[in-house]
């Protein structure tokens, strides 16, 4: 979701061979039946358990974190006899639970001492896992948390105020591209970098609309709408979604088919963890040239920064759609005054070849001054390096790194509806100076594609008539809660700041880039009131429609978080 995501370490690529499309078929039979739960995946011998259930057992016993006395028991008796779910059950008395653990916390501002840890992690090797997880949970009461990649912004996939376990999806990231029908089965376990690689080792002519940060996971990405430096060509990520696998609160596994169209609907852009495990999604690939340009350009305030800002405004939206230009506003040391100046960054991506985008910015956005020069021309995937920091020509197998690093963090977002004035803009420089922190505004133009899909397509609604997308951003490096605290607190008082130039009744915001700030859901009687307050921000009039879905297909709320979409209340 980032812009700025750091160079990582590398892994060795992954082989990717199970075939998706099989085992749906080999599910089929099964999607007709309505009493397909977790009892089909019974052994009838519990004998067959007895080692396992001794040995954990035997570690509850001194584990400092408890585990629920009958979880275990009831994870190894429903797992499939072929598949024993014990290698993928780490308690916190086993050695390697603080590696599991911390190994996917992208935020280390819940990464402390203090934090409150889960009682288990389940590192899911099959399918058959998460149907123990989910029916185990369900008819034993437990919160479960539902991890892919670890980017979410609040820890909600990691974290929780109430006892926990975490289901972890990372195992599960098998790949299929088929070039020939422009389709993947990923799984939602994979990393958006392991997709660009597998579809680029297959074509260079083809690409998927999603984020600039490899080591985010497919799963909260897609289902929380997605979106990247295509999406003025082809809409966000979740536009270019056909199908899906997903394991329901029945233990049923369900394509799009058999969920209907309302719960597909729902899983793409309304946050797949409100009602089910998403599996995989059967993604459309789209056609990009063998060569795209990418630049990046800096101007100061002395450098006519908030004019050329003042006109990005006017004419990025309007570009062509092929064109996709993010200006970031920060504040940097001026060394000539020894004070602080403004600072506006333009990087751009064009899909086509430097020429062509430089006569388009001449004719249309002159006040940048774009030259060739600036420009670099490259394949798609080495694109994405670009837009990680990492230099160009670094071999493609950096794409599998599945080990970012990882600071203190917090993020919040906006919508601008109008164009703010160069005067407005240098006031916001102006307070930015005042805070005198690392603060940045990145502001993501809209229009192309994203204004003509209707805002009811998907559940993400923030279509025509939105210019621009604002993310906030702050990092730091030191621990404490004061620390914390003082950080936070500045994004809060820019964000502030920032009321009389964004979206107003609601303040709009986007559900990929989760803000607690908007309100957090205790999942007690007043749940939809809760649900409400964030949940009209982040989907405007779609969240009726969300909320009707989660009441039909997971009545007890189930999965829940602290943003989910809550169940209609009921009337005694």
């Amino acid at each position: 979701f980032d812009f700025f995501c750091p160079n990582s370490k590398l892994n060795k690529p992954i082989n990717y061979h199970t075939n998706i499309t099989e085992k749906l078929q080999h599910y089929n039979t099964n999607h007709n039946n309505p009493q397909n739960k977790m009892a089909n995946f019974k052994s009838s011998n519990l004998l067959f358990f007895t080692p396992f259930l001794l040995f954990w057992l035997s570690c509850l016993a001194s584990a400092s974190i408890s585990v629920p006395h009958d979880f275990i028991p009831c994870l190894l008796e429903n797992s499939h006899p072929s598949h024993p779910i014990s290698p993928a059950i780490f308690t916190p008395n086993n050695s390697s639970f603080p590696s599991v653990l911390q190994s996917y916390i992208r935020n280390l501002r819940f990464n402390t001492s203090s934090t409150r840890k889960p009682f288990l992690i389940i590192t899911a090797l099959h399918e058959s896992h998460i149907q123990a997880a989910i029916v185990c949970a369900r008819n034993l009461n437990l919160q479960m948390k539902i991890r892919s990649g670890g980017h979410d912004y609040e820890g909600v996939s990691y974290v929780a105020e109430v006892p926990f376990f975490i289901l972890d999806m990372f195992n599960l990231r098998k790949i299929e591209v088929d070039i020939e029908n422009e389709i993947a089965w990923v799984q939602t376990g994979a990393t958006l970098g392991e997709v660009y690689y597998n579809i680029a080792h297959k074509s260079k002519v083809h690409g998927y609309p999603a984020g600039v940060c490899p080591t985010v996971g497919v799963g909260g990405h897609i289902s929380g709408g997605g979106y990247g430096n295509m999406m003025r060509k082809y809409g966000l990520t979740v536009d270019n979604v056909d199908d899906a696998l997903i394991i329901d609160v029945n233990g049923r596994l369900l394509d799009r088919k058999a969920m209907g169209e309302d719960l597909f609907w729902a899983i793409r852009g309304g946050g797949g963890a409100s009602f089910a495990v998403v599996l995989s999604y059967k993604i459309k690939l789209v056609r990009v040239p063998e060569n795209v340009t990418v630049f990046s350009v800096q101007r100061t305030l002395e450098q006519n920064a908030s004019l050329i800002a003042s006109r990005w405004q006017q004419v990025a939206d309007k570009l062509d759609n092929g064109v996709f230009i993010r200006l970031v506003m920060d504040v940097k040391n001026d060394t000539k005054t020894g004070g602080k100046t403004g600072r506006a960054t333009f990087n751009g991506f064009f899909l086509g070849d430097s020429d062509r985008l430089v006569s388009i910015l001449g004719k249309s956005f002159p006040e940048l001054g774009l030259k060739k020069s600036d420009c670099n021309q490259t394949s798609w995937v080495q694109s994405i390096l670009f837009w990680t920091n990492i230099p160009l020509g670094t071999n493609d197998d950096v794409l599998l790194s599945r080990t970012p690093t990882v600071n203190y963090l917090k993020r919040k977002s906006d919508y601008v509806k109008k164009p703010i004035s160069k005067e407005g803009l240098e006031r916001i420089w102006g307070r930015m100076k005042q805070l005198d922190g690392p603060l940045m505004l990145t502001f993501n133009p809209y229009g192309g594609r994203m204004a003509e899909i209707p805002s009811t397509a998907t559940p993400f609604p923030h279509r025509a008539g939105n210019l621009a997308k604002i993310q906030y951003a702050i990092n730091w490096n030191e621990a404490g809660d004061d620390v914390a605290n003082y950080y936070i607190g500045l994004t809060r008082k820019l964000y502030a700041y920032m009321t009389p130039f964004v979206s107003k009744n609601p303040r709009e915001a986007f559900f990929n880039y989760k803000d607690l700030d908007l309100g957090i859901n205790h999942n007690g009687k007043g749940s939809y009131l809760e649900g409400r307050a964030y949940g009209v921000k982040y989907f405007k009039g779609n969240f009726n429609r969300l909320v009707k879905i989660k009441t039909r297909v997971d009545p007890g709320n189930f999965f829940r978080n602290e943003q989910s979409i809550p169940v209609l209340p009921r009337h005694p």
